[in-house]
């Protein structure tokens, strides 16, 4: 990161992210570890919790996986991260946070205005693309943010092709586990904040790591929805060229990494169901994303019983509550040709997805996000 970062300061004279990374990031890395450190010495119980049959919501992005796994999200046996909490670690750090929300709601709710102003300014330009907030489920790579191990750093800046955080599988034995015993241990601290549950995780970037999960978690259970990839790639790639462009990246960097974004979609569409293939005593479910949005709730009861999930009278409230809104879907649209894609290609490399699910009877020049 350094390395790339120098050069693009270099190049257009901005030394400000720079200099803000080289300090910034190992101060933070060094209090969470520190914090980090401390949570078994503060909190014996945490010795005692375990990550048990954590159910992870994978599949390309903008297929349906957000929309998955809010829905789960509202069931109580489940815990998750909210979007604050993914970028504090330590079971010290998210008590110490919540303890300042409970004073502050007790105190006028001063702080919680102040942040929902700034989540509203900061979150405006791609909310008609993908809704979210602080306080909202959100995808938890991104407690690997200050290990240098999440997705995030590619949100921030495109140096796709550079830097790999998709193809955690091919990743050195060492290397993956490492990374993975981490994020097992957020989890762990998790689980023990929500005072228990069974973990509930979406990523998009797990796609690439399905192989490294089942390793780390030989329980675990796996739902992938599948979208037409003539929408979910365009709009994927709207949505991070939007991110660049905000952020005000090189135009340059910014098309190439669009680039190796895409060609990474297929492997998005085809290795987890390959891993899935090798391993049938994972508990799994494939999800056509038409019948999640056209008719919710049945398509919720078929994933918790492929997945062997118990269905409490909470998840069937809110599973009938989302069969009378439906219309998750929004008007905005797509084209693969703005992003220079063709079409047949994409249908050739994925040629038997596009026979199972019927792809080609759907509009292929207008695509609906």
């Amino acid at each position: 990161m350094l390395r790339l970062l120098r050069r693009e300061a270099r190049t257009h004279k901005r030394w400000k992210p720079f200099l803000r990374f080289f300090i910034g990031v190992p101060l933070m890395a060094a209090v969470h570890a520190i914090c980090f450190a401390l949570d078994p010495l503060l909190f014996p119980s945490l010795r005692r919790t375990e990550v048990r049959a954590p159910t992870f919501c994978i599949g390309h992005a903008r297929s349906g996986t957000t929309y998955l796994h809010r829905l789960m999200a509202d069931d109580p046996q489940f815990s998750y991260a909210l979007m604050y909490e993914l970028f504090f670690p330590s079971l010290l750090q998210k008590k110490l946070i919540r303890l300042v929300f409970r004073v502050d709601a007790a105190t006028g709710g001063r702080l919680r205005g102040r942040l929902d102003a700034i989540e509203e300014q900061a979150f405006a330009p791609t909310d008609d693309i993908h809704k979210t907030g602080f306080f909202v489920p959100e995808e938890d790579d991104a407690f690997l943010t200050w290990s240098l191990s999440s997705g995030f750093w590619i949100v921030a800046f495109p140096y796709m092709g550079e830097l790999d955080f998709y193809h955690v599988d091919r990743w050195p034995a060492r290397k993956r586990r490492r990374m993975m015993a981490f994020y097992k241990e957020c989890v762990r601290r998790q689980i023990a904040l929500n005072g228990g549950g069974t973990h509930l995780s979406k990523n998009p970037t797990f796609c690439g790591r399905v192989e490294t999960l089942i390793e780390t978690f030989p329980d675990a259970r796996i739902v992938v929805p599948m979208r037409n990839p003539y929408e979910t790639i365009p709009s994927l790639l709207k949505l991070m060229q939007t991110e660049w462009s905000l952020r005000r990246r090189d135009g340059q960097l910014i098309k190439s990494s669009l680039r190796v974004l895409a060609d990474q979609s297929v492997d998005t569409y085809l290795h987890p169901l390959e891993v899935l293939a090798r391993h049938p005593e994972i508990r799994s479910s494939i999800v056509d994303y038409r019948e999640l949005v056209s008719s919710p709730s049945a398509t919720m009861h078929r994933v918790y019983d492929e997945l062997g999930l118990e269905l409490g009278p909470e998840a069937l409230r809110t599973f009938a509550a989302a069969d009378q809104r439906r219309g998750h879907e929004t008007a905005h649209r797509y084209s693969l040709a703005e992003f220079g894609l063709d079409p047949h290609d994409i249908h050739r490399q994925l040629a038997d997805l596009f026979d199972e699910y019927q792809w080609d009877n759907e509009e292929k020049d207008a695509h609906v996000s």
